[in-house]
């Protein structure tokens, strides 16, 4: 029966840390939480819990969170961010998987939610995620902040966990806001080293066809007025991602 690290990134997540921690008794051989100096009570709270607790200068996501692997004592390793938790199916999931590992990575669904609504629709659900597997096969890749763990190594199998991530995503639409603030700046920079275009067209079109895809196509109207905020919200964020980019690209052209 493998032995599980549980690996925790962090940043002033005083509000949600606990409820994370909490979640994982039981199923967790270690907890490392990698904390890129928070302000807040973060450090404090995680010692209350007996983590061991590491600081690093954030990077980016994708390199924070392959960086906070390095520190995990065991190979098999359950991550998770510190606004989520494990709901009670998945917990027991987790555990049959641990006594009878069949599979180089598990994935299991994210329920999250939003405003104090669990939002079913607006392609927020299932949301699939890898989250449980044997760090030797794979690394955390993507484009950040979008930040996704890959088996990379030939051959490699996955299996599926029943039960949910519950995922607190933003508390409030302000929240929200600034959260997309924040990955529409981080977003913009990536495109930009990667040599994609901010074209006038995507600018036009892409944030409609995203609220039309996510309102209508995925069903975001059936969870209400918090599917309507989250596809509004969603085709803001990307009218703002490639506003940003033109704003870039023609900043280095300018000079």
């Amino acid at each position: 029966m493998p032995e599980i690290s549980v690996v925790i990134i962090t940043f002033n997540e005083e509000k949600n840390i606990a409820r994370c921690l909490d979640s994982v008794k039981g199923i967790a051989d270690e907890v490392v939480v990698v904390d890129s100096f928070s302000s807040d009570r973060t450090e404090a709270i995680c010692l209350e819990h007996g983590v061991r607790f590491v600081t690093h200068a954030f990077e980016g996501h994708i390199e924070q969170k392959n960086w906070a692997i390095t520190q995990a004592k065991y190979p098999h390793v359950l991550s998770l961010d510190a606004d989520e938790a494990l709901d009670e199916t998945l917990k027991q999931s987790i555990l049959e998987a641990k006594t009878n590992w069949k599979f180089d990575g598990y994935a299991m669904n994210r329920l999250t939610n939003y405003c104090g609504s669990w939002i079913h629709h607006c392609g927020w659900y299932p949301d699939t995620k890898l989250r449980l597997w044997d760090s030797r096969k794979g690394s955390w890749q993507g484009i950040n902040p979008h930040d996704e763990y890959r088996l990379n190594v030939p051959g490699t199998t996955k299996g599926f966990l029943k039960g949910d991530i519950l995922h607190y995503s933003y508390y409030t639409r302000e929240d929200h806001y600034k959260q997309v603030n924040y990955f529409t700046d981080i977003l913009a920079r990536e495109y930009d080293k990667r040599g994609r275009k901010g074209s006038l067209l995507k600018l036009v079109l892409n944030p409609a066809a995203k609220f039309l895809g996510d309102y209508f196509l995925k069903l975001g109207f059936l969870d209400g007025h918090a599917g309507f905020t989250i596809s509004r919200i969603s085709a803001y964020a990307t009218w703002l991602k490639y506003a940003k980019l033109r704003k870039l690209q023609h900043e280095q052209t300018s000079h």
